[in-house]
């Protein structure tokens, strides 16, 4: 088993993202963090709270920290990883609970109205959740109505087609299997270009004090 990973504390992130390369019946360790993956190709089997899931393409799981779980490839497998130490919270009803799902099954919400830029969530929403992680699909031409300011951090894995993405006062141009790890209040924006819809997988902290943890 290898890793590719895209950014870490090292770096100055507060989260861990990579890319797990699996060989058949490879298996992911225990993580001392909350954990998030997302299946980019084959087929892994999670294994939490006694019950097994198969997750394909698309399939992602969130595991919170402590939560004893297991995640073995049935095939050769390539899978977005990223790890979170937990900001608990006061006012959370309960503290989060293990997700799992397909994002081929979540509704796909216009941005801003926009039919043409489209939004998934991964993650539940309310306080008990400290982080974010949503896919992001334009279809050719489309792009971000405005230069972006967050007081969030993001991890952007780009899955499909490209374009232009500004980062302060550069552009880049990106592609499929391209990462990006743009800090707190970065201004951001993004453009589709080619014939076929972009698409990314993109992480930020949230519902939390951003001078906080």
């Amino acid at each position: 088993m290898e890793f590719v990973v895209h950014t870490g504390p090292q770096l100055g992130a507060r989260f861990t993202q990579m890319t797990a390369e699996f060989a058949p019946d490879g298996t992911l360790g225990p993580a001392s963090a909350q954990r998030f993956i997302y299946v980019l190709e084959g087929e892994l089997e999670v294994t939490a709270t006694g019950k097994k899931h198969l997750l394909s393409p698309g399939g992602f799981a969130y595991l919170p920290q402590g939560a004893a779980h297991t995640v073995r490839a049935l095939v050769r497998s390539r899978v977005a990883v990223i790890e979170k130490p937990y900001q608990a919270v006061s006012g959370a009803a309960q503290p989060p609970e293990i997700v799992v799902g397909n994002e081929s099954a979540i509704e796909a919400v216009p941005l801003m109205g926009d039919e043409g830029l489209r939004v998934r969530s991964l993650m539940p929403d309310g306080l008990a959740y400290d982080f974010a992680v949503n896919t992001m699909t334009y279809d050719p031409g489309a792009a971000l109505s405005m230069v972006e300011i967050h007081v969030m951090e993001h991890g952007l894995l780009m899955l499909e087609g490209g374009g232009i993405y500004r980062l302060g006062d550069a552009w880049y141009p990106v592609e499929a299997g391209d990462f990006i790890w743009m800090s707190a209040c970065c201004p951001q924006w993004f453009g589709a270009l080619g014939k076929k819809p972009a698409k990314y997988l993109i992480y930020k902290d949230w519902r939390r004090h951003p001078l906080k943890g």
